[in-house]
């Protein structure tokens, strides 16, 4: 059987409780950058339409699913605290 040491001892985890909680942060901001990419089709297949090449999609929604990744990197390489 175990002892109140035994059952009190933490599991030991990559990371920090700390660090996935920013790990789920910077995967919302990666999801909202794609999401800032979504849409831009034409009524029909025939027609062509410019606005796939609005400043949102092109210029913005990268910028954010970037920033997102840079985050990633940053919660992933932050050392927990004690």
């Amino acid at each position: 059987m175990g002892t109140k040491n035994e059952k009190k001892e933490k599991l030991n985890f990559a990371l920090g409780r700390e660090n996935y909680k920013l790990l789920a942060i910077g995967f919302g901001i990666i999801v909202i950058g794609f999401l800032l990419m979504l849409g831009g089709r034409s009524e029909s297949p025939d027609q062509f339409s410019k606005d796939i090449f609005s400043f949102r999609r092109i210029t913005l929604a990268p910028i954010v699913v970037l920033a997102g990744f840079i985050f990633e990197i940053w919660a992933i390489m932050k050392k927990p605290r004690e």
